[in-house]
């Protein structure tokens, strides 16, 4: 068994196996710049074995850049990951590995607050999109399944109408697959399908993906869209409002705030965002604990 790896003899073998082994599309992505951003820095001058004194060096680096301590921590999980493939492909000492494991992120203290909209925001951005327009109809449905569904741009791209279904007397989506591979059904408000509707008739569509492109002139080409095409519909509409930096993960985050400040039940809406925990759905909203007006002041035992 090999005690060093040498770039670009074994690490850039193990990066697709560290690759394939990420569920989510999106995490993929971050690994694969985390990666190949590394093996760059690795290879422009000549350091020892990989090893823990090398990620310390580069954590060195990372911290230097300013970066966030969450995209440090993504990086350092991804070369974390990669030293773990290597040994159990026989590339690197497994005591090796074992310290590279040891080297750990950016301690982040508190809660990052993230992006959203507040109401009446997010009904100016549903009115943006044109209705009378085919490309407004479809893009007014979009903007409505990821603020009135709280949908991943990966889950609006795989969007099926078979994912559209009645239960218990009203709309749902069943069965979306989302991060971790977790399946959830997600309830439809009246006004989204409404939208939806809108879109699919004048778009004649009755199968398949429910989301389309559109080329210049207006009409439907593909069989569906990509993430990207999610990512320019929110912002071409949102920069004209003054939400330069709106993502579509900050529509689904609008959409917790929103359910959270109409009394939505905490655990009803882990189960809409499909958070593995009810934890990081506290995260999310950025929970904070009431002290002043307490739960426990109202038990109407007194």
């Amino acid at each position: 068994m090999a005690d060093v790896v040498l770039v670009p003899s074994g690490l850039v073998r193990i990066v697709d196996l560290v690759l394939h082994s990420v569920s989510s599309a999106h995490s993929r992505r971050a690994y694969a710049k985390a990666l190949a951003d590394f093996l760059a820095w690795y290879a422009a001058e000549v350091r020892g074995p990989f090893s823990k004194a090398i990620l310390q060096q580069y954590r060195s680096v990372l911290d230097k850049q300013g970066l966030a301590a969450s995209t440090i921590n993504v990086r350092m999980a991804a070369i974390r990951k990669l030293a773990s493939e290597a040994a159990d492909n026989g590339l690197l000492d497994p005591v090796l590995a074992a310290g590279i494991a040891r080297v750990r992120g950016v301690r982040q203290a508190g809660v990052r607050a993230g992006n959203w909209l507040t109401r009446e925001q997010a009904r100016l951005l549903l009115l943006a999109p044109a209705a009378t327009s085919l490309r407004g109809k479809r893009d007014r449905a979009m903007l409505g399944i990821l603020m009135g569904c709280g949908l991943r741009r990966a889950e609006v791209v795989a969007l099926t109408t078979d994912h559209l279904q009645q239960r218990d007397g009203r709309w749902v989506l069943i069965d979306l697959m989302g991060k971790g591979n977790r399946l959830r059904s997600v309830p439809v408000p009246g006004w989204v399908k409404v939208l939806i509707d809108d879109w699919t008739t004048g778009a004649c569509i009755g199968e398949g993906k429910i989301f389309r492109a559109i080329d210049k002139a207006g009409r439907l080409h593909g069989s569906g869209i990509t993430e990207k095409v999610v990512w320019w519909t929110v912002l071409a509409y949102a920069k004209p409002l003054g939400f330069e930096k709106l993502a579509p993960h900050d529509l689904r985050r609008t959409c917790a705030k929103l359910c959270r400040a109409s009394g939505g039940d905490l655990e009803q809406i882990q189960l809409l965002l499909g958070h593995a925990s009810i934890q990081t759905t506290e995260r999310y909203l950025g929970t904070k604990q009431d002290l002043v007006n307490a739960v426990n002041d109202h038990l109407g035992l007194s």
